[in-house]
């Protein structure tokens, strides 16, 4: 047959996403809403990862969750029908690890006659490289496709050694000696037959299934090209959208403000507002009804939708949660985390403060702590 039927077995229609836990290293913003719907750079972090699916053809995405979120569910229905695709909840009944959920999941990947699907680690950002990752997959012929990223430290991770030909050799758990530099960036394209190999159990995909199909000869690395990062706690999440940011000014440069008040590379949603004398950026996320008032700085930081943010404060390298409000001359700095609807008084100090939600903060924060 012609035309999209003849294509329809080299596209992969289902992808699953694991998300696991609560989201504890992201807290206090995963105290309010699901880690999947934190806003990454004015966008929920998981639809990033769905809507480029999308553009590759899936239209079905499962999630696997360790909790039931009401929350999610209606969020993503709304996503489901402005994107026209299934979005399904996989649930946990108790922690799966990261190779268990497929084996939950199985029905559904493989329905409809689906012979391939994506797996993603729910807190990593990048550019997605979906549509090379099919063709790699289909020219090497193995069971399994992993993207490598290359890091400056490999030392810290566990490492991914392969042949120039993408074939992976072996996995090497933080190399004391050089043996390789590119680690397992958490985006994967399987056949449907690495099903067979996983048992509804806790197991690990990295640690058991992984060296299992390389032994075999079944494994392959892609080489992701661009930015990578795990956002999944507040230093990273930080520098996860300086990266998103400088992507953007290459590749969409139309997305980043050019407010007069804006230096380097900086997002400001259209209905946010800045005051006079400002100094916004670099790398800074202005989200939704945000209001700056007159001579803030802001920079190295998110600001989430419907905060407010007095005259002359000053915030760097931090990241301020939902419907906050900060008063006049405030400094915060350090990685300080506000959760949702915090209220910090004028003229105080706050370096490396963790804020739980609807706290009002009277006295200056001088050392990281946790404020509950």
């Amino acid at each position: 047959s012609s035309g999209i039927n003849a294509e329809w077995p080299l596209r992969p229609g289902k992808a699953l996403i694991l998300v696991g836990g609560f989201g504890t290293r992201l807290r206090p913003l995963t105290l309010s809403l699901p880690k999947p719907l934190v806003d990454f750079c004015n966008k929920p972090t998981v639809m990033h990862q769905i809507e480029a699916l999308v553009e590759v053809g899936v239209t079905h995405v499962i999630l696997g969750v360790g909790y039931r979120a009401d929350v999610m569910e209606t969020e993503l229905k709304k996503h489901e029908e402005r994107l026209g695709i299934r979005i399904t909840l996989s649930y946990e009944e108790e922690p799966l690890g990261t190779a268990g959920p497929l084996a939950l999941a199985k029905e559904m990947l493989v329905d409809e006659g689906n012979e391939k699907f994506f797996v993603l680690n729910a807190d990593v950002i990048c550019s997605y490289p979906f549509k090379s990752m099919l063709d790699f997959h289909e020219k090497h012929g193995g069971e399994g496709t992993i993207c490598v990223t290359k890091v400056e430290e490999p030392s810290r991770y566990g490492v991914v050694v392969y042949n120039e030909n993408g074939k992976i050799d072996r996995f090497v758990e933080k190399p004391q000696t050089f043996v390789s530099n590119k680690i397992n960036a958490g985006i994967y394209l399987f056949n449907k037959d690495i099903l067979e190999r996983i048992e509804l159990k806790p197991t690990s995909i990295e640690k058991k299934i992984f060296p299992e199909m390389s032994k075999e000869g079944e494994l392959y690395a892609m080489e992701l090209q661009g930015y990578w990062m795990d956002v999944g706690q507040p230093k990273d999440f930080i520098v996860g959208s300086n990266l998103y940011l400088a992507n953007a000014a290459q590749h969409t440069p139309g997305i980043l403000s050019k407010h007069p008040c804006v230096f380097g590379n900086v997002l400001v949603h259209e209905t946010a507002t800045i005051g006079k004398d400002c100094q916004i950026g670099p790398d800074v996320v202005i989200g939704p009804g945000v209001v700056v008032e007159d001579g803030v700085c802001i920079q190295n930081s998110t600001i989430m939708s419907s905060s407010r943010i007095g005259s002359h404060t000053w915030i760097s390298n931090s990241i301020v949660g939902w419907r906050c409000r900060i008063g006049k001359w405030v400094r915060l700095e350090g990685v300080s985390v506000l959760g949702e609807d915090v209220a910090i008084k004028d003229e105080l100090y706050v370096n490396g403060g963790r804020i739980l939600p609807h706290k009002e903060i009277g006295s200056s924060v001088p050392t990281p702590t946790i404020i509950m």
